[in-house]
């Protein structure tokens, strides 16, 4: 039978590479508080334009996928936001779902965010995905996915 955590590992070893990936049982168990604490964090500095607590949180070999479909990496995210092309104004989350496999953990929820796009104010409602993963005692932010909710 195939278990959660099987397939979580594999879908870790896809996105990150065998090389990059990080085995369970090897590695600092991560604490459900502590992954919504961080994604706080992560919310307060982009809303705060705060890059250098941004460099800490998020990992080198970020994945993250806008609810458009554009993919960014580490570099990319933060420069979007560096160069005042996006503007995270206010960032919330509901219905959210934190599920931990050994050092990684998964958030599942509904945001809701109000943000600025090339001087355009948007406020977007969408489901996410959000990764984190305890490397070398500290959490880092690693994948994002979004999809936008069906316009009501």
């Amino acid at each position: 039978m195939v278990t959660i955590r099987s397939v979580v590992l594999c879908l870790v070893v896809l996105a990150f590479g065998a090389s990059n990936a990080v085995v369970a049982s090897t590695c600092d168990a991560i604490n459900s508080d502590d992954v919504v604490k961080a994604e706080d964090a992560r919310y307060a500095a982009q809303m705060a334009n705060d890059f250098p607590a941004m460099e800490k949180l998020i990992a080198d070999d970020l994945v993250y996928i806008h609810s458009s479909s554009v993919v960014d990496t580490k570099q990319t995210y933060i420069e979007s936001m560096r160069s005042g092309m996006v503007k995270y104004k206010v960032m919330r989350r509901s219905d959210v779902k934190v599920r931990t496999f050994g050092c990684i953990a998964t958030l599942t929820g509904l945001g809701n965010f109000d943000v600025q796009l090339n001087d355009k104010d948007l406020s977007i409602e969408l489901r996410f995905h959000s990764i984190w993963a305890k490397r070398d005692g500290k959490l880092q932010f690693v994948s994002w996915q979004a999809t936008r909710t069906p316009q009501k």
